[in-house]
């Protein structure tokens, strides 16, 4: 027979299991592969050890991470698509130059 402690303990890794396949599930801002989170983890983990003076875990960097790609990753996306596209159609103009100075030829 369960002992409340083994009850509890059961209730509790199944609420946390369903925790975490919701968390996995809804993270449709996260663009990373699994080793650029895991370096951008240790990198969070070493900044706060170095500037802060502050020890945080892989946890607590996790939540970090996720917290600034979902709230400023989208912004940054956008950022780098809108400078390509400039440089881009900086691109596309001098090759219409060049195409212009081949037909005065």
């Amino acid at each position: 027979m369960k002992t409340d402690y083994q009850n509890f303990i059961g209730r509790f890794l199944v609420s946390m299991a369903q925790i975490v396949r919701h968390y996995l599930m809804n993270r449709k801002w996260n663009r990373l592969t699994d080793e650029q989170r895991k370096a951008a983890k240790e990198d969070l983990i070493y900044f706060f050890e170095c500037e802060r003076d502050e020890q945080i875990g892989v946890i607590a960097a996790d939540r970090l991470l996720d917290f600034f790609l979902e709230h400023v990753g989208k912004n940054l996306y956008n950022k780098g698509i809108e400078d390509a596209k400039k440089a881009l159609e900086k691109r596309l103009d001098e090759v219409k130059y060049d195409f212009d100075e081949l037909l005065d030829l």
